[in-house]
Parts: C-alpha cells; structure tokens; sequence
C-alpha cells in the first residue's frame, strides 16, 4: 500500500493528494491545436470533422489510461475506469468538447479533460474505488451548430426523443443524424440507459464574479432557468433609394425595436435577470434592399422561474404589437428551454467539504450558463464546481485561465470524486 493510500480512512482520501497540473495543461493546449480558430481559441463545432479529431485524441488518450468506450445513438462518449466492485452505479465527471465558432481553449473541454486527469491521478497514486468512474463527453452542448444547446444530455434525460435530436439542422440545412453518422461517432447504445451514482461537472465560470471576489472555486448551488425565442419576421424587400419611408415593410427595423424590447424587459426584471439577442440573420442582406425577412433568437435568463415565465410572456406580447404596427408577419417558436435547476444539496456540501479540506478560497455560486449538468440533475444527483476566468470573458476566442486555477478545481474534482467513489485502498 503506498503513503497517500495510508492516510485514507472511512473513504476520505488525504489532502495532501492532489493531480497533475502540468499533465492537465499540457492536454488543454494539445486538444486546442486541433480545430483553432482565428485568434488564439478554437472553432471546433459539434459533428464536424475537428470534433471527429477530438474525440478521436481523448479516446487515445482514456484507452492509454486503461479505461474502455461506450458509446450511444447520440454520440455522447463514456469512458469507464473499473471499480472494485463493477455492478455498483459509477460516479460521472463530464462535459464537452464542441466549442463556439470563435470559443475558447477552456469551456466545456477543462471538464472534460478534468475528469481524464482525475482518473489518471487515481491510477499514479495506487487508489482503488468502490465505484467505477466514467468520464463522459456530451455531445453538441453549445447548440452553436444546431440548437437546442445541451441536445444530447438533453436526450439521456429525456427531455428529447432521439428522432427530433436527428432532425435538428444547421445553417446550411444539414442534419444532426447525418452529420454524427457521416463522422462515423454514434454508437449502437440507447442514450439515458446507464445509470448514474452521482454526477460532477467541472466548469469555467464564464462571469467574472470568482475573479473579483479573488476565490479559487465555485461551489455551484443553483443554475439559471432559460428560454430561447427564434423570431421570425416576415416584411418586403424593396428598394432603398426608391421606396417611400411610409410605404415600406421593413423586416430590419421589426428587428431592431424588438432587440431594444429585450432589454428593456431584462432591465425590468432586475435584479436576477438578463436577455439579449446573439444571433441575428436578414434578407437578402444587400447594401441596397430593406429587408424582407429577419430571423433572430432571444436569450432570457434568470435562476428565478417566474421571472424567466414573465419576461418570456411580455417579449410575446410586445413583439406581436411591433410587429402588427409595422404591417410584418410574425412567427416566434421556442427553440431552446429549462426551467432554474438546484443542485444535489449532499454533492454540494461534498464539493464545499474538497475545498476546505485543500485550504482554498471558495464561495457559493449560481451558474450564469447552460450546461449539461442542468439535464443529467434530472435523472441523478448533479452538481457543478467552476474555476475564474480572466475578466468573466467567453464564448470568446480569448477566453483564458491560469494552470493554478486549473489545477486548483481538477484538485477539488478529485477529492469530492474519491468520496463518493468510496476509497477501498
């Protein structure tokens, strides 16, 4: 038995443990040369051939580390390190490896590779568990390619049905079935059925709150509820120069005041609340055409359901009056939803009992993002540990942390993993 496996008793491993941050960052910065952006971060989209070398290299390297694949209809990958006794449900670690089309080096893959450093650590240090570990990568949680976000957790969960997941397209009409058979990723496993002991994710905060409060951890109590809203507006394209301004049908300007609505009703559900528009497309965008049709999607949020009920029904009903006032026809479809999660009260106290235990700065936080652990809470105990990010800055190719921040919330997921896991040597 070696020293550290010494010290662990009643299923606590010492504090004194911890894994490898360099082996940590030196996979980050191997993942992010595959798929790069333009501008230092990454542009590996859900179902594209970089995701394919992506998911290709994390196989490679959980197979290294001893661990086999499954694989479901979705494409999520789970890689099981064994446990001392295999008929016991495994403790998960997971997130993703699809990014923005200008993310970051950091959201969603730290999770992931997180979790591979976890088991890594585990086999360095002699430790044997109760519990199998396995290590999942969700697929297309960004819903950048094709929305919703979070679709394939989404599936497990049941929150969808595996033929609207395949049905779903992108920009250029391309579907989700054949685009994840075309790079060869979907498995013959039914999604949603593994069980699930308890579930970590490991996160980037994506704000600047732990940044500015000067923590080192976000223990994550609560997730913020969310509606997307695609809008589509239906006017007349028309000449600019020649089209009277009393005369025009224009699908743009439609857009622009329901935009400046959005935020005005955030601002009246303050505080706890925020909307935007992110994605805005019109037609035929030319210098010299009113547009004819817009399509755009409103992000509300807020960790407070009826808030996020409230401002969703007042967009409805002041869009419409835009709309109508403007001679435009209107479509408004939900494309995106869930309602504010709370976190497993046990798995937080565990992830609190981790950083204390390895004298770290720590506070409570509610998650500000979407992520996988939102729908996987449904089904299994969740909970989800974040990290700072420099300036709360991402989904931006600039996106940046520290390897001590890494290290320092890997080292949490390792402790608060072991617990629940249950140390047997």
């Amino acid at each position: 038995m070696s020293d550290e496996s010494a010290l662990m008793t009643a299923g606590h491993a010492a504090t004194n443990m911890t894994v490898d941050g360099q082996r940590l960052w030196d996979s980050l910065m191997e993942m992010a040369k595959i798929g790069p952006g333009i501008a230092g971060g990454n542009n590996r989209q859900t179902l594209t051939d970089a995701d394919a070398e992506g998911r290709a290299l994390f196989r490679s390297w959980c197979e290294a580390a001893g661990m086999s694949m499954g694989l479901d209809r979705m494409g999520n990958m789970f890689m099981r390190h064994e446990g001392a006794e295999p008929d016991l449900d495994p403790v998960y670690i997971g997130s993703h490896l699809d990014t923005q089309p200008t993310g970051g080096k950091y959201d969603g893959v730290l999770g992931v590779l997180a979790g591979l450093e976890v088991v890594r650590s585990i086999r360095d240090l002699g430790i044997r568990t109760r519990r199998p570990i396995v290590v999942v990568n969700w697929t297309n949680e960004e819903g950048a390619r094709f929305a919703p976000a979070m679709l394939a957790s989404g599936v497990f969960a049941g929150v969808h049905d595996e033929d609207y997941a395949n049905s779903r397209v992108d920009a250029e009409g391309k579907r989700f079935g054949d685009e994840l058979d075309r790079i060869g990723w979907r498995g013959d496993e039914a999604p949603g059925a593994r069980k699930i002991h308890a579930m970590f994710e490991y996160h980037i905060e994506q704000g600047p709150i732990l940044e500015a409060e000067g923590r080192e951890i976000g223990v994550v109590t609560h997730g913020q509820g969310l509606w997307w809203l695609q809008v589509t507006l239906t006017g007349k394209d028309a000449h600019t120069g020649s089209t009277p301004m009393g005369m025009r049908v224009n699908a743009g300007l439609g857009m622009a005041r329901i935009i400046e609505a959005v935020h005005r009703i955030a601002m009246d559900h303050q505080p706890n609340a925020v909307g935007a528009v992110g994605q805005a497309n019109v037609w035929p965008n030319s210098r010299n055409v009113i547009p004819g049709k817009a399509v755009f999607t409103i992000d509300f949020r807020s960790p407070d359901l009826g808030k996020l009920t409230s401002m969703r029904s007042k967009l409805e009903l002041e869009a419409s009056k835009i709309a109508a006032e403007l001679g435009l026809g209107i479509e408004i479809e939900p494309v995106g939803h869930f309602d504010p999660v709370t976190f497993d009260p046990g798995l937080v106290a565990t992830v609190r009992r981790a950083a204390e235990g390895l004298g770290l700065t720590h506070m409570d936080i509610v998650s500000g993002a979407g992520h996988d652990a939102c729908w996987i809470n449904r089904v299994a105990p969740t909970v989800m540990i974040m990290c700072p990010c420099v300036g709360g800055l991402s989904h931006n190719e600039a996106e940046e942390i520290t390897p001590d921040w890494a290290k320092a919330g890997c080292d949490v997921l390792l402790h608060a993993v072991l617990e629940a896991a249950e140390v047997v040597r």
